[in-house]
């Protein structure tokens, strides 16, 4: 009796002094890790937030100013239609290389011919690299002289002024952004599609369930939440593009096609204002985490 409660009282003890001591080991080799994340992403986004609240240029910084930044953006025109543009960017930017995307995984996953080569084939538009692809594309839309114009004349038709309108220039940005961005989402999503269990199409089709009651029933719901990271990444994406924007137009023609990074820019850079071009940044971020929140919160829905 005396031995068993001898035990009783000392095991107690003995789990505390084992819970007592951690082993720091695993934590001294994440250390440096942890501290080039934080030299990576906090450090610029520290810096970014204390020269939103300043003026001056990346040379001098001069008073401090608070929010008035901030409230003189807000009151600017410029700011509004970049962020207006940023949006229709993002939203048609996301949706067609999606949709691309989601097309060509789905024919792509059966079992077709030359499967191999259009798979290797459709990477190019995300494989060259952007200045490459976009100065083609610029040389070919760019004047009436270029490849695509010439084609258009061949059909008997008068050439179209790509860049030089602004509904031209902002449905070209838009669409060589989906001809660069649809590779990752078919890739994406046909790495996805080949994880499905084939027998469910069998049971599906055995219950008489069609191809698009598939589709909609089987498939949709297994690449929901591949689709949803996706959509995630390719929004931020559009919203930070700088080198397909910058490349084509500059932003213009008369700020048509200026988002709301090369809204910041002009501002750093070429007017010298630092404090406006990083309360952009700041405002870009806010608005990136926000959306971000929004499409998780549909991934967490069954």
């Amino acid at each position: 009796m005396s031995q068993s409660k001898t035990e009783k009282i000392s095991m107690p003890t003995s789990i505390k002094s084992r819970r007592k001591k951690i082993n720091w080991l695993p934590y001294q080799f994440l250390l440096p890790t942890v501290i080039l994340l934080l030299l990576i992403n906090l450090y610029p986004f520290i810096t970014g937030l204390i020269y939103s609240i300043r003026e001056g240029s990346l040379i001098q910084l001069e008073d401090f100013v608070g929010l008035d930044n901030y409230i003189k953006l807000l009151q600017m025109p410029e700011f509004w239609n970049a962020l207006q543009f940023s949006f229709l960017f993002g939203l048609f930017g996301v949706a067609g290389s999606y949709l691309i995307g989601l097309i060509l995984a789905v024919l792509l996953n059966k079992d077709v011919w030359g499967k191999g080569f259009f798979r290797v084939a459709l990477l190019v538009p995300w494989i060259i690299p952007s200045v490459v692809s976009i100065v083609g594309w610029r040389w070919m839309i760019g004047d009436q002289h270029g490849l695509v114009n010439q084609l258009i004349g061949f059909l008997g038709m008068d050439p179209v002024n790509f860049l030089g309108t602004e509904n031209g220039a902002i449905f070209s940005v838009i669409l060589i952004k989906i001809w660069r961005s649809f590779p990752f989402m078919m890739v994406t999503i046909l790495a996805s599609l080949q994880t499905i269990n084939t027998d469910l199409y069998e049971a599906a089709k055995i219950d008489g369930a069609g191809r698009w009651l598939s589709f909609r029933y089987i498939t949709l719901p297994s690449i929901k939440m591949i689709s949803i990271i996706c959509c995630i990444l390719m929004t931020i994406w559009c919203f930070n593009d700088f080198d397909t924007i910058w490349l084509l137009t500059q932003g213009g023609p008369v700020n048509a096609t200026e988002n709301l990074i090369i809204l910041a820019y002009k501002y750093t850079f070429t007017k010298s204002d630092v404090g406006i071009g990083s309360a952009v940044s700041i405002i870009s971020l806010i608005i990136l985490m926000i959306l971000a929140t929004i499409m998780l919160k549909f991934q967490e829905k069954d």
